[in-house]
């Protein structure tokens, strides 16, 4: 008779393991499913340039805050300056009207006015007339000298007070926007670093393509372009040009005004200082540092040239359709059609 034994039951303990095990599995795959793949070269080049863009907006604000820092911190100065002058103007006049106190403290016929003057605030005391004319007429004339110098002191602290809240305030309007303009660039740095040598190679090329069909030519973008015939509308643009030209392949660095690097306002601010001629710090600023030129067909050799809606880019026409810029992080100066970028206004100083 044959014997009939029933299978042997895995035990608890391997079931737990097995299972285990299979929903490992399960989530493994399921992470491999829905991983982020590589990003794609041409997206994070998109990506890039959106940060690069975003970078130099804020890199015209911080300037902008830099310039008012700047400002401030001479205003400050200067009536600090001026407070401790009047400081010293009304101790020595403090020191007169002593000497008159201590004649009469000496001779016992102190006047009550001086003593009051003397040892406290004298403003409503002195707008009594009653009171001036228990005075002679040459200590009424110093209490009131006095106390008109007293108000104007007042008047002047309480000015640099909110100047150097102004100044306060600016300072961290600078620190928040370098540290937005870092984290951009950080930002814009990782991504490239994800890509490999070979497609860095491929964008650098790409963009070198680029450059060149922008200035219909194949080379190098920091080479001199056709410039046409265009004649400059002043020596002072013409002189501009030539300083900006001067500079090509010096490096975008986002805040530097020169002579070694430079961001996009930062060089036409140095150019047109090489011609003898002041502009304000900002794209925006400089916007309005002449005469606004509407369409691109009226421009002229050394016009300065606005982009971007909020003129948050700027350059110098150069002539042809080219302008002569400072790009962007990881760029240099150079030539570039000004179709590449919305257009938006030039201006002639």
């Amino acid at each position: 008779m044959a014997s009939h034994r029933r299978p042997k039951q895995p035990s608890r303990t391997r079931v737990t393991v097995l299972t285990a095990t299979a929903a490992a599995a399960v989530a493994l795959s399921s992470q491999a499913a829905h991983a982020d793949p590589k990003p794609k070269k041409e997206d994070v080049k998109s990506e890039v340039d959106k940060l690069y863009e975003q970078a130099e907006q804020a890199t015209e604000k911080y300037n902008g805050a830099k310039e008012d820092q700047e400002k401030l911190q001479k205003e400050v100065d200067a009536l600090q300056d001026k407070v401790a002058r009047g400081q010293g103007e009304l101790n020595e006049l403090r020191k007169g009207l002593g000497a008159v106190a201590s004649g009469q403290y000496r001779s016992g016929s102190i006047d009550p006015s001086v003593q009051l003057f003397l040892s406290g605030d004298p403003d409503t005391y002195l707008d009594k007339a009653a009171t001036l004319d228990q005075l002679s007429g040459k200590q009424a004339e110093q209490l009131k000298t006095i106390a008109d110098k007293q108000r104007q002191l007042a008047q002047e602290r309480a000015e640099a007070a909110g100047k150097i809240k102004d100044l306060s305030d600016t300072r961290k309007a600078l620190g928040d926007k370098k540290d937005e303009i870092k984290g951009k660039l950080a930002k814009a740095q990782e991504l490239l670093n994800t890509l490999t040598a070979k497609e860095k190679e491929e964008l650098r090329k790409e963009e070198e393509k680029k450059q060149g069909q922008s200035q219909g030519r194949s080379s190098r973008g920091n080479e001199r372009p056709d410039l046409g015939n265009d004649v400059p509308a002043s020596q002072r643009g013409a002189a501009a040009l030539a300083a900006a030209a001067s500079k090509i392949g010096s490096p975008y660095v986002w805040g530097a005004t020169g002579p070694s690097s430079f961001d996009c306002s930062g060089l036409t601010s140095w150019a047109y200082a090489q011609a003898d001629q002041s502009l304000p710090r900002t794209s925006q600023a400089q916007a309005n540092a002449g005469t606004r030129i509407g369409s691109q067909s009226a421009l002229k050799p050394g016009d300065l040239v606005l982009f971007y809606g909020d003129l948050h880019h700027i350059g110098l026409y150069a002539g042809n359709g080219q302008v002569l810029h400072a790009p962007k992080p990881g760029a240099s100066v150079r030539y570039e059609s000004i179709n590449n970028m919305p257009f938006q206004f030039g201006v002639r100083v």
